[in-house]
């Protein structure tokens, strides 16, 4: 890794110059969600919460704008940053690294909803001490949120096209070297306990934050997983949301055939958790549900149902498509499937 953790408070990088590397398959990349044009009138933001002092505060982007646009996104714009965030995530397993392909695509509309619709943040100002807190504890969906960063405008996405190669921050797992990561991750169980972390911390400053913990499916078969789903619980940790990417498969095959889950719902009912559950590609069952209040006496779980590399029919729900390292011309193809995919939403 060549470059530092970005400090606390800093600004993102500057922009990029001449001599930064171009695309390396010579293709144009699409552009960084702040320089993309946004409607004019004023989009649905996430609902409005009661903080610990009884005040009511905005959730979303709302406040929070990048060259005056604001961040919070209507219906068919959402759905074209998610497709424009499945190209990044295409065009990054074309590298010479590759990347994890499904995982990756069966968050984009979670991430996107987050980003845009959820949490309080700011991309000019990363380390902003109000901002709510996103782990991405499935690290093997780095590329899907290093695609989601981009297009909430936290880098350009000129720089998003280093990707692995020498040189750039961009690795196949996040870390905090890249403005608005706030762990690393990769080796799986650990982010719902970091999570229970920030919500403790939070309630002793006196906080409205919250916190959100994307996990994986398959993640949930590690016991820390649920050592810190029972700490939570004993705590009330109200401001504490977990959100499963419950696509079914991992790596060696279908979860319930590696260690079966089900009925995943009642254990973390069993654990003291208010359990809620969306179409985790329907985006506003997905705001609905992730900018619902806190249950003031438990945290919560979403189990988001998606499709293992949801967006290109050849490929959704296989596990194959975990990790892939594209050709040139399956990057196209991939590419053109993803347009005709978002043609056919509209």
């Amino acid at each position: 890794m060549s470059s530092p953790p970005l400090l606390r408070g800093t600004p993102p990088p500057a922009a990029p110059t001449a001599d930064r590397p171009a695309d390396p398959f010579g293709t144009e990349l699409p552009r960084s969600g702040a320089e993309l044009s946004h409607v004019g009138a004023e989009q649905p933001r996430g609902g409005s919460e009661l903080s610990r002092g009884g005040a009511e505060r905005p959730r979303g982007g709302a406040e929070l704008s990048r060259g005056g646009a604001e961040l919070s996104r209507g219906g068919a714009e959402l759905l074209e940053t998610v497709t424009r965030i499945r190209e990044h995530i295409v065009t990054m397993c074309a590298s010479a690294e590759g990347g994890h392909l499904g995982g990756s695509m069966s968050l984009a509309e979670i991430l996107a909803v987050l980003y845009f619709r959820v949490l309080r943040h700011d991309p000019r100002f990363p380390g902003m001490p109000d901002r709510d807190i996103l782990l991405l504890s499935k690290g093997h969906g780095g590329i899907g949120l290093f695609a989601t960063l981009c297009e909430a405008g936290y880098f350009p996405a000129g720089e998003l096209a280093a990707y692995a190669r020498p040189g750039s921050r961009f690795t196949a797992h996040p870390h905090p070297g890249i403005p608005g990561v706030e762990m690393p991750s990769g080796s799986l169980g650990h982010g719902l306990a970091v999570g229970v972390g920030h919500a403790l911390a939070h309630r002793l400053e006196g906080s409205g934050r919250r916190c959100f913990v994307v996990m994986g499916d398959g993640e949930l078969q590690e016991g820390s997983v649920w050592e810190a789903a029972s700490v939570a619980s004993a705590h009330r940790l109200a401001r504490l949301t977990a959100i499963v990417d419950r696509n079914g498969l991992q790596i060696s095959g279908p979860t319930e055939s590696v260690g079966a889950l089900e009925p995943l719902a009642d254990r973390w009912r069993a654990f003291g958790w208010r359990v809620l559950e969306a179409d985790g590609h329907d985006t506003d069952a997905l705001t609905a549900a992730l900018s619902a209040a806190p249950d003031p006496e438990r945290p919560t779980v979403l189990i988001a149902h998606t499709v293992k590399g949801k967006g290109v029919a050849k490929i959704e729900g296989q596990a194959r498509s975990h990790f892939a390292r594209l050709g040139r011309r399956q990057q196209q193809q991939l590419l053109q499937a993803l347009r005709a995919d978002a043609e056919a939403r509209r």
